[in-house]
């Protein structure tokens, strides 16, 4: 039995390449049942001009799909699903009952039930985007990225793609974290103060748990970034929110008997103040005289480009009482999920070990693809030429910001890649982000920031990260526009 062209047809939209597209298509009405083994498929010819593509587009999909074993070739009879292919079962699932047991209750919701900041997961379709945190295809280097990732993948590397490290980390990528990701930030660092992780949210949750047990105390900054509150409520924590003025994170404000303190000395999250070094020498000595850890989120470090950078906190530390995390997921790409943890040996030792309970350690392949693209010098071009656009960007926002009268309540003196800005008292900019969203223009709204019992419904954070340059003016305008109507 001969497959009709007319079952087959490509969405609009799909990723990938056409003959990527059409393999996919292919392998799923294969796999679902509705191409059966040795039913004759359409021509390439024909299908080529049911779909509207070039011949050769579909032979080479088919010809990938007969090295798969999807289809076969019958010389000039053509091509045929295979009669090796996977069947579906004969019979059907049973209907499924309503259960008797309440989640909501058995789970308690201690980790679904975290707020966290909200975006749309088509927000590339937006001509406005003024969303946080991620990556500009435009800025990314693709070309050197996927040669790096050919060789990690290659024959050579057969052992590092496919062993199993256990507790261990690609050497080639620690080397270069501690050779020259780590002394950028002032940090001299032994192989066994480094951890690799999965991204700096999996960092800063081991550090969380390692350092903190039920009943400790721990200090965030308000407003601040709100994973920290959710790292330290599932370690059984309480928290304490200190606010943050011009210098970041107030270190008079400390309480007394706190064990850890949270920070994000090199571009506060989300007003990207930057802490001064007698800051944060100050904030050493309190460590010191209190006894506690502090926990430095290096975030957005090297997105300084107005200033040079200042020295991290972990860099100023002579007592062993700080422990660093970064990630590559702001330079980089956030879908990376790679990060590092340093801190004196004894702590790494507990990390590594709860890592390894957890994911024993992120993907040989990840690791070694990343460690070319940085030691290949793939790295500093990419981030010169993201600050660079960056810079070029956060010009055209300050002269568009102040051509509209839109107040800026926090931009940061070193960098960074947003604003974060105040509305007059009585928006609510939860609602005014609603009302963006149907002008095709995203801006994150500040009430999620801020600790619970604190909150501040008229901030909001507007980031240059992701939209073109020549989208901004209008954007803001847009925002402008509807601050007066609301």
């Amino acid at each position: 039995m001969a497959i009709p062209v007319e079952s087959f047809f490509l969405p609009q939209g799909g990723s990938g390449t056409l003959q990527q597209r059409i393999r996919q298509m292919v392998a799923e009405g294969i796999l679902s049942g509705r191409f059966r083994a040795g039913e004759k498929m359409p021509s390439s010819r024909g299908l080529a001009e049911h779909l509207g593509v070039s011949r050769i587009t579909v032979t080479l999909a088919y010809t990938e799909l007969v090295s798969s074993d999807y289809l076969t070739s019958r010389g000039r009879s053509g091509y045929f699903v295979s009669e090796g292919v996977p069947v579906q079962p004969a019979f059907r699932p049973a209907p499924r009952a309503a259960g008797t047991v309440d989640w909501e209750a058995v789970t308690g919701r201690r980790f679904s039930g975290m707020e966290r900041v909200e975006r749309p997961e088509d927000w590339r379709g937006f001509p406005y985007p003024f969303i946080y945190g991620q990556a500009d295809p435009a800025l990314f280097d693709h070309q050197n990225w996927r040669l790096c990732a050919l060789q990690a993948l290659g024959r050579r590397e057969f052992e590092t793609l496919t062993a199993d490290r256990y507790e261990s980390d690609d050497p080639m990528l620690i080397e270069y974290i501690l050779r020259n990701i780590l002394p950028r930030r002032g940090i001299d660092a032994r192989p066994d103060e480094v951890l690799v992780t999965m991204g700096a949210q999996n960092a800063l949750w081991l550090a969380a748990q390692v350092l903190l047990r039920p009943g400790g105390h721990a200090v965030v900054e308000n407003p601040g970034y709100p994973g920290f509150r959710a790292m330290v409520a599932q370690a059984g924590a309480r928290v304490t929110p200190v606010p943050v003025d011009e210098g970041g994170l107030v270190v008079e404000a400390l309480p007394g008997g706190v064990d850890v303190v949270f920070t994000t000395a090199s571009h506060q999250s989300p007003t990207n103040a930057t802490m001064p070094v007698a800051r944060r020498e100050a904030l050493l000595r309190a460590a010191e005289e209190r006894g506690f850890i502090v926990v430095e989120d290096d975030y957005e470090f090297e997105m300084s480009f107005l200033k040079p950078v200042s020295p991290s906190v972990k860099s100023l530390d002579t007592g062993g009482r700080v422990v660093h995390a970064g990630s590559f997921s702001k330079s980089l790409f956030p879908g990376l999920r790679l990060g590092w943890l340093v801190g004196p040996a004894p702590f790494i030792r507990e990390a590594r070990a709860l890592r390894a309970q957890v994911l024993r350690h992120p993907p040989g392949h990840v690791q070694r693809t990343a460690a070319y693209f940085l030691s290949l010098g793939h790295y500093d071009a990419l981030v010169n030429r993201m600050k660079a656009a960056f810079r070029k960007r956060r010009q055209a926002m300050e002269e568009a910001i102040a051509e509209h009268g839109l107040k800026v309540a926090g931009q940061g003196g070193f960098g960074g890649s947003s604003f974060w800005m105040e509305a007059p008292g009585a928006v609510d900019t939860e609602a005014l982000a609603l009302r963006l969203r149907g002008q095709g223009v995203l801006i994150e709204p500040g009430r999620v920031f801020f600790h619970p019992g604190t909150e501040r419904r008229n901030f909001y954070r507007l980031a240059y990260s992701s939209i073109p340059l020549g989208k901004i003016p209008e954007g803001i305008a847009l925002v402008a526009r509807a601050m007066r109507e609301v």
